[in-house]
């Protein structure tokens, strides 16, 4: 498996986050549809492959009570849901990330798909998932907390040249390099695990 799998799995609130932060504030609810739409694919797919993830499960539900809100909801509830609703889906997606990673990994879910079945309950096979499932929740925290950020500094900006720059920022430039560095890491770690406990690359789950 590669570290993109992880990406893939995310593709539908990378696009929700790109899309809603693009349009005006009563759109969100379709990116938030989009985002649905995403999911419901990548249910299908899986469930042809290899069964559904966690995520997916989580992202369905998340997105489609974005999209009722913000289709049920007036002005207001779009203006939140702009402000605020966007950038703390990170942080809620994140924080499900971390509670779940000590006993349910997500990365382990996408790790089994290419590892062999008897190195499933090695405690090294889920170790690794537990740490690379841990640094991907805190990366996606990190990730949401910077766009509520972006958000507190709009609203105590002079003009929009002064939040110009701390947006582009913590909404492209952190987000950029802490999927960078987890994907790295994903790729590394596990390998170097495996190396240090004799097992070879066979239970390394995301380094190929």
């Amino acid at each position: 498996m590669k570290p993109f799998s992880f990406v893939l799995g995310l593709l539908p609130w990378i696009v929700f986050t790109v899309v809603a932060d693009r349009m005006a504030a009563d759109a969100v609810a379709w990116s938030a549809l989009l985002a649905v739409a995403m999911t419901v694919v990548g249910l299908a797919v899986a469930a042809r492959r290899h069964g559904p993830t966690a995520l997916n499960a989580v992202s369905l539900v998340l997105f489609t009570g974005i999209a009722v809100a913000g289709f049920a909801g007036g002005a207001g509830v779009d203006d939140w849901l702009f402000r605020w609703g966007q950038p703390l889906v990170g942080v809620a997606l994140g924080l499900y990330v971390l509670a779940t990673a000590a006993t349910r990994p997500f990365t382990e879910e996408y790790a089994r798909r290419s590892a062999p079945r008897e190195v499933w309950g090695s405690p090294t096979f889920r170790s690794v998932n537990r740490v690379l499932s841990a640094a991907w929740g805190a990366g996606l925290v990190v990730i949401g907390a910077a766009g509520v950020l972006v958000t507190l500094l709009d609203e105590h900006a002079t003009s929009r040249d002064s939040a110009h720059l701390p947006e582009l920022v913590l909404n492209w430039v952190v987000p950029l390099v802490v999927v960078w560095a987890l994907i790295r890491f994903t790729g590394a770690y596990p390998d170097r695990v495996t190396s240090h406990a004799g097992q070879g690359p066979a239970v390394a789950p995301g380094a190929r």
